[in-house]
């Protein structure tokens, strides 16, 4: 996954709920685009999740992207 298409999802006018896939299997849901936050340097995401806590994640570590129709945007193999 790279940070443009995390980024394209996020700033996506008219916004649309989406997950992020991590490695190790768990799913971070993204409901609004002020849940979730790109570090400037592009390398962490902060996503606000329940009971005022959030979540730091390392990009290189997101899988995938689903939207809501249950489509998943995931790496690319390179050849």
């Amino acid at each position: 996954m790279t940070i443009n298409q995390l980024r394209q999802l996020h700033e996506a006018r008219p916004f649309r709920p989406f997950a992020l896939r991590l490695a190790h299997g768990s799913q971070v849901k993204v409901p609004h685009p002020e849940f979730m936050w790109i570090h400037p340097g592009g390398r962490t995401i902060h996503v606000a999740v329940d009971d005022d806590a959030a979540r730091i994640i390392d990009v290189f570590l997101v899988l995938a992207l689903e939207t809501g129709n249950g489509a998943l945007r995931g790496r690319r193999k390179r050849s």
